[in-house]
């Protein structure tokens, strides 16, 4: 797609600001008390939790750690869990962690592999080590440029594997995510894809012209929408003390700042934010999350102001 089509996308999708809350109204939704809220995941016919599990949480735990983080998230009504091989020893961790409660969770898994034969393996190896025999959702990882797209798409890219997963069984339902405008677009003009998992957060859609256009397309098309970054405020500032290793931006940590930063993402039309990796931060997320409104007119426009102020993480078009 030419510059010219994403400014106008871009244009028409801003709009959508002016929607709160009325750009909710149209989703399937379900509040039980004392739980978390579940949406529905586009053309799925699933409902998940506002809040996912992110398979960092459990990275570098303790057994007897990642077993009690998984059953509070599962008390407190998380049923989207996600993970990747990428993620350290997570999948080592979450697999049994998460088999009490395997037949009741939406368990997604990503590789970052672009070759066919080279992604097959990474299936399999990650299916073992969260010991089960398919998943629910099965995403391409990170993608960033064109020509990432262009090897995935192509003959004997990792789109094959996918394809023939899913035609065995192995994964119920296919997605990426992407970390540019552009390789977001790509993949959604190419294939149909049934959810898309990207950076929607207020700075970068607000200081980075980076979101709206990527959820009106694929909103259009009738995806689930599943975001990251939700809680992130910008890039970590030079010299500054990382207080979270396992963030390699700067997060919201302040629970007024963080709960600012999901009403905004789940101000839009999104089924579920997933918090940053770090433990700490997942469960200031569950204790916000039974309280998670859509922004007025008067907290959008307050929150797009600080955005301004920002850097965000992620820019339009993409620098690389």
């Amino acid at each position: 797609m030419r510059r010219r089509q994403f400014i106008g996308n871009s244009t028409a999708a801003t709009a959508m600001l002016a929607c709160f809350p009325a750009g909710l109204t149209a989703m399937a939704r379900e509040e039980t008390p004392g739980k978390l809220e579940r949406r529905a995941l586009g053309r799925t016919g699933r409902m998940l939790s506002v809040i996912g599990f992110g398979g960092i949480v459990v990275m570098n735990a303790s057994p007897e750690e990642a077993a009690q983080r998984v059953r509070q998230a599962v008390e407190a009504g998380v049923n989207y869990f996600d993970v990747a091989p990428s993620y350290g020893n997570a999948e080592e961790r979450l697999g049994p962690a998460l088999a009490p409660f395997r037949k009741e969770v939406f368990l997604a898994c990503k590789t970052a592999q672009l070759q066919g034969v080279a992604a097959t393996a990474e299936l399999e190896q990650s299916l073992r080590r969260l010991q089960t025999d398919h998943f629910d959702l099965y995403q391409l990882h990170a993608v960033t440029t064109l020509e990432e797209v262009d090897t995935i798409l192509g003959p004997g890219g990792a789109m094959e594997a996918f394809t023939a997963a899913q035609k065995a069984g192995k994964v119920r339902h296919l997605g990426f995510s992407a970390h540019s405008v552009e390789a977001a677009t790509a993949l959604m003009d190419r294939f149909a894809f049934d959810t898309i998992l990207f950076p929607f957060n207020f700075g970068t859609w607000h200081a980075g012209q980076f979101g709206a256009q990527v959820l009106a397309k694929a909103h259009d098309q009738g995806m689930g929408l599943l975001a990251l970054k939700a809680m992130a405020k910008g890039p970590w500032p030079k010299d500054a003390q990382r207080r979270f290793p396992k963030c390699w931006y700067e997060p919201l940590s302040g629970p007024a700042e963080a709960r600012l930063g999901l009403r905004f993402t789940l101000s839009h039309p999104i089924t579920s934010a997933i918090p940053p990796g770090d433990e700490r931060l997942f469960q200031l997320a569950l204790d916000l999350g039974k309280d998670l409104p859509p922004l007025t007119d008067a907290e959008a426009l307050a929150l797009k102001e600080q955005a301004l102020r920002g850097e965000p993480l992620f820019r339009y078009p993409h620098a690389g």
